[in-house]
């Protein structure tokens, strides 16, 4: 091999030459010295170099040898070890070399919004539609700006729920290493610091809980040492809404999301699917992060006087639902949803019960003697938690009934009321969905008093609720087990969403027992940290029979469980209809691969507290959604517009008619809730048709993506690769419905210190779709273990003296096959691309590289030139007989000898020239479709071109 000086940095998978052999480049981080394997070293023959100190040149490939005869395969071993070792796209997009995910054309369109914003900080507000991928969208605009230099670190704020899925999103999707930090972890992460270190300065990429970093020590921390690009997942809990609605919580993030944004240098991408929900201070105080004029926006953005404001907006805010990317849907990404409704009737008992609870609801909360006092206030919600729970189940009627309310050391109206919010009503705030599947408490007596008559009233009420548990009594119960029972039988796999922990525990309890050893069920409440959520839903998700899980709503928001389910249940109804598209959105959305998913909407006909809910909240959801073609959350004070409907429901007095719960006139609050929601459903309508950037085009883009995909190879090229590697090296292969299991033992050492195996493990797992089971490797060229299997190729095909059985790819070869009539000679090579992208504050040189193949008849002094598409065909001949090795070598001989004369090379430099040009233009398409700079774009090629291997393909055999 010979070596060329070279006064760029060297990156990582680079080839230097140095102490008189070739290493490969595996950390290039510290500016001081290079970490370099040999190659087809091992992990314990990395060594250190530093070029100011010794000379260090990059490699240039020797031509191949007769010596080094192999097959057809071997020359696409070679071929794509080389380019899935690529980590440098020539194309337009940088990251996608590193993708192990293959976004659709529509979410391109954040992508574009932020090159379009070139010359400054990337803000963007990305607002699509529950399901339609934003995790995907913003991983991929943060995955760009890391790969551009522009970003160098990356923190995503979110609920600790969610925490765990952004890090392994990020990690399997984006190849992006992030640190989890958690009130769990981030004492173990502060140990080992530096005098004056933060653990934001030692660990680059963060994922971090929001409930943690609003504390101050946390806070100010975060916000003096956080890295330059933020993504805020649930961006609408951090919005600081007016008045009675205001959330410490919210207020203690938007502040620390303002200082953030006050460093006019940091990228920040904010993500929710409910930007506007009703409360226009909120909704500016949201806007203002990506731009402070954006603060004194209208709440109406109609008519030609507002047109620069609808401008300004359009540059930082995205907002699609389903019909406005519907020209971009390939493959059925999305499911049709199939939705039901299904009830019950209440047992005479529970009935019975359920009326002597709102009787008694009706004279607490009326007592004269405390009317107008907070007493009052907390035995009202004292009084909503118990019918709440009464409803949900008798098992959580129980539970509260036995529980001192959390309302009852409240001093103020105010202070009762943000508990008794945060505990019953599900509001999007706060991050809300994590912590509120609790049971209520009811008895609001003081503490200590044992003995009064409100206290023994309970608990006789909580004996009677005991005696109503079990399908005998709960017909609720008993009526979903025969509704699981049919979705199971026509092939769904269901999630029952309950409200409250003894809820979700006694109907999984029941579910278990009533389906028997053939159908899986587990339950997942907010008594399990995250982690463990996580975890038993993948365990279950990987249950090869049928499966049922029950969950509270810690699971229904930002988590994905399109994987492993196909269907919702809703056995008890929210509060909030979002809720309900939370949870419905778990299942239906990008990446499902059912055809259809099924939503059961599942309430009492007799029962006046899902009568109330579904009247007021879930059909007028629908209503306006049907009317006006967009979900939007309920107003910002329709708390307080839900604590007087249910007031109207406690103080009602008189015989209750399945019409009457059903249909409650003369409530004006009602009336004015409902109009406030469809004034605003109406303006967001108008805002869906203007910031749905149909004016950037994701199907221009997907053409330009096209060939830098067929460049980078696609998952059959990956499993192909990935089995004839272990094949070669002697491993046997076991296939999987999935996949395919491979041995180890005879695989060399050095492969196998470089697969990320356990010490001890005989075989190692590949599945080719997410989710993969634990220990499996997903077949993307951006796992670990296929990364592993390329560079181990290419570097055992570059070293002559490894034993020939440890090298799977080989650098010449002669094949007979009836694939050809003419002798045809292909050429495997490696192309190098100078490029000089403008940057947000200087152009950005960077040097790329693309596997290259030719192929010609004739003599390497008068070729022929194939077509691109012919030679893609000789990659897949297959031999006709064996060639004794004598005499192949013989034939490719003068081909090898006469692989650097001027005819060959000339031909190669001039198609380097064409591929160089070929990406300039794609650089400037795709940044014209964007509205960005070009001024000072240049892609050239570095010549020559390397050759790595040649393979010759002789006329033989039956056709």
């Amino acid at each position: 091999m010979t070596s060329t000086p070279v006064a760029s940095r060297f990156t990582e998978g680079t080839l230097v030459a140095a102490r008189d052999r070739e290493w490969v480049v595996v950390d290039a981080s510290d500016p001081t010295f290079l970490l370099v394997r040999p190659l087809a070293g091992a992990d314990e023959d990395i060594s250190a170099l530093m070029p100011a100190l010794e000379e260090v040149t990059e490699a240039t490939f020797p031509p191949p040898t007769v010596d080094d005869l192999g097959d057809g395969t071997a020359a696409r071993l070679l071929r794509d070890g080389l380019r899935i070792g690529f980590r440098a796209s020539g194309g337009p997009f940088r990251s996608l070399a590193g993708l192990a995910v293959t976004p659709r054309a529509y979410q391109y369109v954040p992508l574009l919004m932020a090159l379009r914003q070139g010359g400054e900080a990337v803000r963007l507000l990305i607002a699509d539609g529950v399901g339609i991928g934003k995790t995907v969208e913003a991983g991929l605009v943060a995955a760009e700006l890391l790969a551009q230099g522009e970003a160098k670190g990356l923190a995503v704020l979110c609920s600790p729920a969610l925490a765990p899925q952004w890090r392994e999103e990020l990690r399997v999707k984006f190849n992006i290493d992030a640190t989890l930090v958690l009130p769990s972890t981030v004492n173990r992460l502060n140990k080992g610091l530096r005098m004056g270190e933060s653990l934001f300065d030692r660990h680059p990429y963060v994922v971090v809980s929001t409930d943690l970093i609003k504390q101050r020590n946390y806070r100010d921390d975060f916000a003096r040492t956080c890295p330059d690009l933020v993504i805020v997942d649930e961006a609408h809990t951090s919005v600081t809404a007016g008045g009675a609605n205001s959330r410490s919580g919210a207020t203690l993030r938007h502040h620390l999301l303002q200082r953030l944004a006050a460093d006019p240098q940091r990228h920040m991408l904010f993500l929710t699917a409910t930007p506007h929900q009703g409360d226009d201070d909120g909704w500016r105080g949201l806007l203002a992060l990506l731009d402070p004029e954006l603060e004194h926006l209208p709440p109406d953005l109609s008519g030609a006087q507002h047109d620069e404001a609808r401008r300004l907006l359009a540059r930082y805010f995205v907002q699609r639902q389903r019909g406005d990317i519907a020209d971009f849907i390939e493959d059925t990404v999305f499911p049709d949803r199939a939705t039901t409704e299904e009830t019950y009737k209440l047992h005479p008992e529970y009935r019975a019960l359920l009326d002597r609870v709102l009787d008694y609801a009706r004279e607490t909360v009326t007592d004269d003697a405390i009317a107008g006092t907070v007493r009052q206030r907390v035995r009202w919600w004292s009084m909503v938690a118990l019918l709440r729970s009464l409803a949900s189940s008798p098992a959580a009627a129980a539970t509260t009934l036995r529980n001192r309310a959390a309302t009852a050391e409240a001093a103020t109206d105010e202070e009762a009321d943000e508990i008794g919010r945060n505990l019953i009503l599900d509001e999007d705030d706060d991050a809300s969905t994590d912590a509120d599947d609790i049971a209520p408490g009811a008895d609001d007596t003081p503490r200590g008093d044992q003995s009064s008559s409100t206290r023994r009233k309970l608990l006789e009420f909580a004996r009677q609720a005991d005696a109503l548990v079990g399908p005998e009594k709960d017909l609720k119960l008993a009526r979903l087990t025969d509704m699981v029972k049919r979705l199971i039988k026509d092939g769904y796999q269901p999630i029952v969403f309950c409200r409250y922990i003894p809820t979700a525990e006694y109907v999984g309890e029941h579910l278990r027992k009533a389906l028997g050893k053939s159908v899986r069920v587990e339950a997942v409440t907010g008594t399990m940290p995250p982690e463990a959520r996580e975890a038993a839903v993948a365990d279950l998700g990987t249950h090869d029979g049928n499966r049922v899980l029950v969950a509270t709503d810690c699971l229904s928001e930002g988590v994905n469980l399109q994987d492993y389910f196909t269907a919702v249940v809703h056995y008890d109804l929210a509060w909030n209809p979002t809720r309900h598209e939370q949870r419905e959105g778990r299942i239906d959305r990008f990446g499902q691969r059912a055809e259809t998913v099924r939503a059961i909407t599942y309430y009492g006909i007799d029962n006046p507290v899902d009568g109330v809910v579904l009247n007021v909240l879930i059909r007028k959801h629908e209503a306006i959604r049907k009317s006006t073609g967009v979900s939007v959350s309920l107003p910002a004070d329709s708390a307080l517009v839900m604590q007087a409907v249910f007031e109207g429901l406690i103080l009602r007095r008189g015989e209750d008619t399945q019409e009457a719960l059903f249909d409650l006139p003369g409530f004006d609050s009602e009336e004015a809730l409902f109009d406030t929601w469809q004034t605003t459903a109406e303006r967001e309508k108008r805002s869906r048709s203007r910031f749905a950037q149909h004016a950037l085009s994701p199907a221009a883009v997907d053409e330009e993506l096209k060939e830098v995909r067929a460049a980078l190879g696609g998952p059959a090229d990956v499993e192909h690769f990935a089995r004839n590697v272990l094949i070669r090296l002697g491993a046997t292969l076991v296939q999987t419905s999935e996949g395919f299991t491979g041995t180890l033992g005879s695989l060399p050492r050095a492969l196998r210190d470089m697969l990320p195996v356990a010490p001890g493990d005989a075989t190692i797992t590949f599945v080719r779709d997410l989710p993969a089971p634990a220990g499996a490797h997903v077949l993307t060229r951006t796992n670990n273990a296929v990364e592993a299997l390329a560079s181990y190729a290419l570097d055992a095909a570059l070293d002559p003296l490894l034993a020939p059985e440890f090298r799977p790819a080989r650098r010449s070869g002669v094949m007979r096959t009836s694939a050809v009539t003419d002798t045809t000679t292909l050429l495997v090579t490696r192309m190098r691309f100078h490029a000089t992208l403008p940057g947000r504050d200087r152009d950005v040189p960077m040097v790329v590289e693309e596997a290259h193949l030719a192929a010609f008849t004739g003599t390497p002094d008068n070729p022929t030139w194939l077509s691109d598409e012919a030679v893609a065909d000789l990659l897949k001949a297959t031999p006709a007989g064996n060639m004794p090795e004598s005499m192949g070598k013989a034939f490719i001989k003068p081909t090898i000898d006469a692989l650097e004369q001027g005819h060959l090379l000339a031909h190669l430099a001039e198609a380097a020239d064409t591929k160089a040009q070929n990406l300039d233009d794609s650089h400037r398409r795709v940044r014209q479709a964007a509205g960005t700079a070009i001024r000072g774009l240049r892609v050239t090629a570095q010549k020559p071109v390397d050759i790595l291997g040649v393979y010759q393909f002789i006329p033989g055999g039956n056709a």
